[in-house]
């Protein structure tokens, strides 16, 4: 833990910095001093962790505790502060910016610790001044702006702290989404795209190489939490799974990181996605290559994918084949010639730079005591010769964005001061309207890059996709890619697959994947208590179709379609209708030709014997019109057979019906006239008289006007029609004849069934009559046939699905059809044609005296 006294000194400080409230300015507590200064008419602060760490003591909290000793020079942070240095020098060295005005800066050290930061940026403020004033505290701050902090931790605190002075902190390498949070950090600004920007961009790349179950491990500090929360959004709305999130810290005990470890050994991701600290993932490398921790594909953030000393120190390979982003490469032009001149470095401070010198060479200026085994420092050392992170120009975009935020505090002096050949003054401008300026502040660097921050003090987000590729135990940082946040959302990512190496060196890209992907024709369906991206897949009902991969849902096909057994397309459904083509039509066809032509048949062989006495005796014109009528309804049947269509709806009810009843009434006609016959053979009765031919010619025409007008009255009304039947079979469309009106098609056949069933009465009624003279048994056999077929019709007609509903009432049709010719005509042909000795009058008339007799 950090010292508690460090606390009493912010508090303290911001005490005494409360300006004009009468309160007189004493500095309490121990004095800070810059590690790097240079004088000028407006400082710029500087903030930067020059040491990794402190020394860690067991504080007792009984006394003071004593001054934090900074440990562990980070030498990426030399750099950094070089790259200040140089942005200074060139603007003190320009005629067309600030001129006529100096910069100066004061750096300071925070050893990466929050409160050591805070402190640090009280100092830069108030100053170091050890005085007891009895005037109140109206001075100015120190400094018009601060450069820093390097992580996103103390950056929090700093900006805090400061925020309501308006001082403006510019951070080069805080990420933390957090700080864009203008409420809680109103004078904080970065030149580092933040990680809200980055974890959406991760969770593209993941989605990219079609990773949806993925682990991750995130520093348990404001930067890994905030940048995984903002992560696993940005997961959660692209259908990416986290299996786990684990946190971790360099303080972490033994217990706590095993869990870590036995968590990475159940599970069944591939992929670990990481918000780490470059300190924090050192450690952790160490810990996998103990308990064999290896073979995963690494996912990683700027804060270590482009470290080539991470690269380098990676023995074991554990992070190979990783891929995360970097900030885009840029180049300032002179940096590194800068860098690598550390004369202005050694002028600044000359204390932190011994240091600095000592540690970068492993040397000493002057020889503490004899059992030291290290050389003398000469001061003329080759830093050429120097692989470490002061020297690492991949380290360059970092540098370049603390250039663009010194930059950014002279062109905002710049148009304040109102500065054109020369400045009219070197007055430091308030901090509120400085703040307020810089916010809004757009410029070119002379690399031509664009400098601006947004609404919420961020600039535009860029990112390289950045690879680590082992070859010959040497680890290359290969950007394979990049990721631009202003473009549209197809646009903004951009990987060349080809060039990128994975996890154990290879070129297969590796699957991490909860459940493998469902193909087309399933669907998936989330596994009970598990995670969306853990599902099985379901095939599709019938009817339904899935035509991309990992479908969510079934699509219905419509009404004229259906799956096919794949169940990944719509077909057109199987048209079914009784059609000529098919063996029930052509067998049904050639019946209903037959029976028309078997009737023809009779018709002709009664035409050639009509003056024969069994032709005369049976009223053959009512013979002729019942063949006629005969052969129209074996005819009417093909009306049933083929496509319907509208004229074909129409017509094969409306002919069935009336020729049925034009059958019906002569065979009726035919039974009136055998009993008016019978009784007129009474003595006194005249009854013939109203039976003659010409009455039985109006009475067929009456029957028949009946039923044509019942025909014509169903057309008017409701007609039928063809329809599309696609609820009977799921996997066909039953083209049919719908009825209309129902009611029309049961009053045509109620009324064929009432002269139907009174024909029948009256030819049993005759039954008794001489056999010779009249034909009331043949009609009485003819009509029970009749009637049983259409009675039986009624249900099947009913029951029978599809192209069979035809196939029933046509059958009626024949069979109706035929029980009439045969019964009625069949026995007479026998003799016309088989016993002509029988076809005589005298015969027919002998039998019938017989039979009166009796």
């Amino acid at each position: 833990m950090e010292p508690a006294f460090v606390l009493l000194h912010v508090v303290m400080a911001i005490i005494n910095f409360s300006r004009g409230n009468g309160t007189a300015c004493t500095l309490r507590g121990e004095s800070a001093y810059p590690q790097l200064s240079k004088d000028g008419d407006i400082i710029v602060g500087g903030i930067f962790p020059f040491h990794s760490g402190w020394e860690i003591t067991d504080f007792s909290y009984l006394v003071t505790p004593p001054t934090l000793k900074c440990m562990s020079i980070d030498f990426s942070t030399f750099q950094f502060s070089q790259s200040l240095i140089f942005a200074i020098e060139e603007i003190n060295n320009s005629s067309s910016l600030l001129p006529g005005v100096s910069l100066g800066y004061k750096l300071y050290d925070t050893c990466t610790s929050t409160a050591l930061g805070v402190r640090m940026a009280m100092a830069l403020m108030n100053g170091n001044e050890n005085s007891a004033l009895e005037e109140p505290c109206t001075k100015p701050a120190q400094v018009q702006a601060i450069i820093g902090d390097t992580y996103s931790s103390v950056s929090m605190a700093v900006a805090m702290s400061i925020g309501p002075f308006s001082i403006p902190l510019i951070s080069h390498y805080s990420t933390c989404e957090c700080l864009s949070d203008k409420r809680k950090y109103p004078s904080f600004l970065r030149t580092i795209p933040s990680d809200y920007h980055q974890s959406r961009a991760m969770a593209e790349i993941v989605r990219h190489f079609g990773w949806t179950w993925v682990g991750a491990i995130r520093t348990d500090d404001d930067y890994g939490n905030s940048g995984m929360a903002a992560f696993t959004e940005a997961a959660e709305q692209l259908g990416i799974c986290l299996e786990y999130s684990l946190p971790f810290f360099r303080t972490y005990s033994q217990e706590k990181i095993l869990r870590i470890i036995d968590q990475l050994k159940r599970s069944t991701s591939r992929v670990i996605v990481t918000f780490l600290d470059i300190k924090d993932l050192k450690i952790l490398l160490d810990v996998f290559f103990e308990h064999n921790i290896t073979g995963y594909q690494w996912v990683g953030t700027e804060a270590w994918i482009f470290n080539s000393g991470l690269a380098t120190n990676d023995k074991h390979n554990i992070l190979q084949g990783a891929i995360g982003l970097a900030i885009t490469k840029t180049e300032v032009t002179g940096l590194k010639d800068f860098i690598f001149n550390v004369k202005p470095l050694k002028s600044a401070g000359n204390a932190i730079f011994t240091k600095f010198w000592e540690a970068l060479f492993q040397c000493k200026y002057a020889v503490q005591n004899d059992t030291e085994d290290l050389p003398i420092c000469t001061g003329e050392e080759n830093l050429y010769e120097i692989e470490n992170t002061f020297t690492d120009m991949s380290l360059m975009p970092i540098s370049s964005n603390v250039y663009k935020g010194v930059y950014a505090i002279a062109h905002t002096l710049h148009d304040l001061l109102g500065c054109k050949d020369t400045c009219p003054t070197k007055k430091q401008p308030d901090p509120v309207t400085f703040l307020e300026h810089l916010k809004r502040v757009q410029f070119k660097t002379k690399d031509g890059e664009d400098v601006y921050f947004d609404e919420k003090g961020d600039p535009a987000a860029k990112y390289d996709i950045i690879n680590w590729q082992t070859s010959e135990e040497q680890v290359r940082l290969v950007a394979i890619g990049h990721y631009v946040s202003s473009l549209a959302a197809h646009d903004r990512l951009e990987v060349n697959m080809a060039s990128a190496l994975w996890a154990q060196n290879t070129n297969q890209l590796p699957t991490s994947v909860c459940s493998e992907s469902c193909p087309p024709g399933t669907r998936k369906a989330v596994q009970k208590g598990r995670p969306v991206c853990c599902y099985d897949c379901i095939p599709c009902a019938e009817g339904e179709i899935s035509n991309i991969t990992d479908s969510i849902k079934c699509e219905q096909c419509n009404q004229d379609a259906w799956s096919n057994p794949q169940r990944d397309k719509c077909v057109k459904k199987e048209i079914e209708y009784l059609s000529f083509g098919e063996t029930m039509g052509f067998l049904l066809t050639v019946i209903s030709i037959m029976g028309a032509f078997m009737t023809a048949v009779i018709i002709v062989i009664f035409f050639r014997y009509k003056n024969t006495a069994i032709v005369r005796a049976n009223n053959s014109e009512m013979s002729f019109l019942l063949l006629f009528s005969l052969t129209l309804c074996f005819l009417c049947s093909l009306t049933f057979i083929g496509r319907p269509s509208e004229w074909s709806c129409m017509l094969r009810h409306t002919v069935f019906g009336i020729t049925f009843v034009l059958c019906i009434s002569c065979v009726l006609g035919k039974t009136i006239v055998v009993l008016m016959a019978f009784r007129a053979t009474l003595p006194g009765s005249n009854v013939m008289k109203w039976f003659g031919p010409p009455q039985q010619r109006l009475s067929v025409l009456g029957f028949t006007f009946v039923q044509v007008l019942i025909c014509v009255l169903w057309l008017i009304i409701s007609p039928p029609f063809p329809f599309k039947n696609v609820k009977h079979y799921k996997e066909k469309v039953i083209l049919e004849c719908h009825l209309g009106s129902v009611v029309g098609f049961w009053a045509v056949l109620g009324y064929i069934g009432l002269l139907a069933l009174l024909c029948f009465v009256l030819a049993f009624l005759a039954r008794e009559l001489p056999d010779n003279f009249n034909e009331a048994k043949f009609i009485t056999f003819s009509m029970l046939i009749f009637c049983a077929v259409w009675i039986t019709f009624i249900p099947a007609y009913v029951s029978s699905p599809g192209k069979f509903t035809v196939a029933v009432e046509i059958f009626a049709i024949l069979a109706s059809s035929f029980g009439l010719l045969f019964c009625i005509f069949l026995p007479k042909c026998y003799i016309i044609i088989l016993k002509p000795e029988k076809n005589s009058k005298k015969q027919l008339m002998g039998k019938t005296q017989l039979n009166l007799s009796k």
